[in-house]
């Protein structure tokens, strides 16, 4: 067994009652498949066209190799001009991303080419939308974004595998303490988990699919996210602040206390810390099955 794996939901047009009381409240992804074809970067998103906008910035680029005991989470692995990337990834499988890229503070005039979905949901951070670009092979390992946003995840170029899962399933993937990062691999997990050394994975209740040209997926506040590209591909992420002032504050404390504790630590002891994280997760996991009534 490969965890409890459903489909997303997808769907052409969506109203914003519909929005409101199916996914947004529930807190379920889904993915808008007619929700950006009538934005102008639909069709103007091309290779040339972003290269043209930004090919002259230099950017931080990742591989698919996880942190380890001594990397503070985020640090980028090299660093080259964008236009350079872009040419790279797409003459074949190249295993570097790049992540939270704010396009619009170089080319301001490309906000012009996308549209808030503000008729289904409040609160978006109109001054950080943010471009994520990825080789053929890359990965974007298991994590849940530390601001706490509810996101609109836009695929303009090319196609990748997702996988989510509630919050709440934290304990059977792994979840390394004071982090947002699971202490399992996910790599190609549609074909494969290592249940010998995760047993605990396969009580996991996780959401599929594959997001190509147009697609938007919502992912809801807090949800764990693997992401795999097949091919060499561009999205854009829109992301709002979850309502209410619990959700505020819980957001502020994972981006100024749990991050920061973590790289404190890591400076601090990162031979004990990798390790002991990595003990909690696998004690955690435990428990949470246990509660299940059953073993592992």
């Amino acid at each position: 067994m490969i965890m409890q794996l459903t489909n997303i939901e997808r769907v052409s047009v969506i109203t914003p009652q519909q929005f409101k009381e199916e996914y947004l409240l529930p807190q379920k992804p889904v993915v808008m498949t007619g929700l950006s074809n009538q934005w102008p970067a639909y069709t103007k998103w091309t290779w040339d066209y972003i290269k043209e906008a930004v090919g002259k910035i230099k950017v931080g680029v990742y591989n698919n190799t996880r942190s380890g005991a001594r990397v503070p989470v985020n640090g980028a692995d090299e660093y080259m001009l964008f236009g350079q990337y872009l040419d790279m990834i797409q003459k074949g499988p190249v295993a570097l991303r790049i992540f939270l890229f704010n396009v619009f503070k170089y080319a301001p005039g490309l906000i012009k080419d996308i549209t808030f979905p503000e008729h289904l949901l409040k609160g978006f951070l109109k001054k950080y939308p943010m471009l994520f670009v990825g080789g053929a092979g890359s990965i974007a390992h298991m994590h849940y974004d530390i601001d706490m946003s509810h996101i609109f995840h836009t695929q303009f170029l090319g196609s990748k595998r997702v996988l989510l899962l509630r919050n709440d399933q934290a304990p059977f993937i792994y979840r390394m303490p004071t982090t947002v990062e699971s202490a399992a691999s996910f790599v190609n997990w549609h074909e494969h988990l290592d249940i010998d050394h995760f047993p605990a994975l396969k009580y996991a209740q996780a959401y599929e699919t594959i997001l190509e040209h147009g697609d938007t997926m919502f992912m809801p506040s807090g949800y764990w996210h693997h992401m795999q590209y097949m091919e060499s591909g561009i999205a854009m992420s829109l992301r709002a602040l979850p309502s209410g002032v619990g959700a505020k504050l819980n957001g502020v404390y994972h981006l100024l206390g749990l991050r920061g504790f973590n790289n404190m630590l890591i400076k601090l002891a990162p031979e004990w810390w990798f390790t002991y994280k990595r003990k909690l997760a696998t004690e955690n996991a435990a428990k949470a099955v246990e509660k299940l009534g059953a073993t592992i």
